[in-house]
């Protein structure tokens, strides 16, 4: 069996006790989006959260944790987050501010600890998962766990 190493997001749910599952799956360079991921983890799309790079006109950098089925509504974000208007970072921007890349962007361990606004579907379920940092890595854990981790404000942020 082949041992898993450990990402920077695991390491901070260790430290905060929380209990979680690594699970892995092939990375198919062609085929990035949640819902992909979602089949791959044996999970439906709408528990398999994807993070998204966001900027906010008044307060920067934020993340968005949808579910992977789901599409960010911009202006609930932008009210949620204290902004008059919310884009998507660019994706070349994107490593540079977070320390991660495209298919692998976790709200949790990135360069900077960016605000978190989490789709309140995630309570809807046990357990969601949400990128571990890599690409072919996702972390399982309880949503009020992942919550307590990221700081997430939960908030309404699919159309």
């Amino acid at each position: 069996m082949k041992k898993i190493k450990k990402t920077n997001a695991a390491r901070i749910l260790d430290d905060l006790k929380i209990q979680y599952e690594l699970k892995t799956y092939p990375v198919d360079e062609e085929h990035l989006d949640a819902v992909h991921v979602a089949k791959e983890v044996g999970m439906p799309p709408e528990q398999v959260f994807k993070t998204l790079c966001v900027r906010g006109d008044k307060t920067g950098v934020l993340f968005a944790v949808i579910p992977g089925n789901g599409e960010l509504d911009l202006k609930a974000l932008a009210r949620a987050s204290g902004n008059k208007s919310c884009e998507m970072v660019h994706l070349k921007e994107v490593l540079p501010l977070t320390g991660y890349i495209r298919g692998g962007c976790s709200p949790l361990g990135a360069k900077k600890e960016y605000p978190v606004f989490m789709d309140e579907t995630c309570r809807l379920f046990d357990r969601i998962a949400i990128s571990a940092g890599m690409r072919g890595m996702q972390i399982l854990a309880g949503p009020e766990d992942l919550v307590r981790a990221t700081r997430a404000t939960v908030v309404m942020l699919t159309m």
